[in-house]
């Protein structure tokens, strides 16, 4: 077996949009689809000098030397699924994303945040298309397939929240190109800022907040200052963001003072007007009634009392809003689930500081929700 390649790595990420869906209404001819679907991912990354480092349902993760292999393997694995009958399930359509930096291997498989980039590009593509990075783009346009090209697609913020990444996508005259807007944070609505470094380290955490946001609707994260309560509560909202048709909100009362001003803050983020005989806690209440949003209600200990107040209206009126607070203590309102977050333990001096992809495969079946 070739080793594994290392340096700078060319990573080809895959998975079926819509998959859950489709095992859903058939499962059993997706089974001899999902075979049929893995052998013809396998043998164009094989064929091409890729090594397959990890399979996840339908997902595959390869990496390669170069780009150009990793291009050619996609494009000949497009190829291949576009010649291949899948009426049985109602069609197959496979996304790819293709990002080449420094990875750590070990023991057979990739951690770093090239790996953490990868996989949140593929999280953003729609099936059939094949997604590029500014880093993987710039090592393949001089040795792009005779009959290929690149399409820029502009710069896109990913689930990480920290820079954006310029994105491209490998077009061919032989297959599809013409595609859905990307599923990107600019593609839905939100008002999450930007964060200066990688999320990292809390991988239990979110799965622990994604799993409690089923079943509860309102999660508070509490902790001592300076735990990482925001940056958790932030980035599990990035994640998030495209199950809520009506967005995820970002609510910071960290410099609210007067505790009457709280409900004002709430209707400034969300554009509520004021309404002649209410108050602006009962307008906001009712402008999110029948909508299907996430609120992120940050630092709510120094005006909790207000806080609580507002967010239990919300909850009572809107039954379609899930709550997601930061607090240094709970807000004791009926239904709270409570999760303590607690610092991050140091890792020993030998450990590599990178860590690997966060939630990889992404839920393919996250619909696409139009910017506001």
């Amino acid at each position: 077996m070739k080793p594994a390649p290392s340096g700078t790595v060319a990573f080809l990420f895959t998975d079926i949009e819509g998959s859950t869906v489709r095992w859903e209404a058939y499962p059993d001819a997706m089974k001899s689809a999902l075979r049929r679907h893995d052998a013809l991912l396998r043998e164009a990354i094989e064929r091409r000098g890729g090594r397959v480092f990890k399979t996840i349902g339908d997902a595959f993760c390869a990496a390669f030397g170069t780009v150009r292999d990793a291009a050619d393997a996609a494009f000949d694995a497009q190829r291949a699924l576009a010649a291949s009958e899948w009426s049985e399930v109602d069609g197959v359509r496979v996304r790819m994303a293709i990002h080449a930096g420094t990875a750590d291997e070990r023991d057979g498989d990739y951690f770093g945040q090239a790996v953490n980039r990868v996989a949140r590009l593929l999280a953003i593509g729609n099936g059939g298309q094949v997604l590029l990075s500014q880093s993987a783009a710039q090592l393949a346009q001089d040795s792009l397939p005779e009959g290929t090209s690149l399409r820029d697609l502009g710069q896109h913020r990913l689930k990480d929240l920290s820079v954006p990444e310029h994105v491209y996508q490998l077009v061919a005259a032989d297959l599809a190109d013409d595609f859905a807007a990307l599923r990107s944070l600019d593609a839905v609505q939100h008002n999450l800022p930007s964060q200066l470094t990688s999320f990292v380290g809390r991988s239990a955490d979110l799965d622990e907040i994604e799993r409690a946001l089923e079943t509860s609707r309102l999660l508070t994260l509490a902790g001592p200052g300076g735990v990482g309560k925001t940056r958790l509560a932030l980035q599990a909202g990035a994640h998030l963001v495209a199950r809520f048709a009506d967005g995820v909100w970002f609510v910071e009362l960290a410099e609210i003072v007067d505790p009457a001003l709280v409900a004002h803050e709430f209707a400034t983020v969300l554009r509520v007007p004021a309404l002649p005989g209410k108050s602006v806690a009962e307008a906001v209440a009712g402008a999110l009634n029948h909508k299907t949003a996430l609120l992120i209600v940050d630092n709510c200990e120094h005006v909790i009392g207000a806080a609580a107040a507002i967010i239990d209206s919300i909850l009572r009126r809107a039954p379609d809003v899930r709550v997601l607070a930061t607090s240094r203590q709970p807000l004791d309102i009926p239904g709270e689930f409570v999760h303590r977050v607690v610092s991050l333990a140091l890792p020993p001096p030998s450990a590599a500081l990178a860590g690997p992809a966060r939630g990889f495969p992404p839920d393919s079946d996250l619909p696409t929700v139009a910017t506001a």
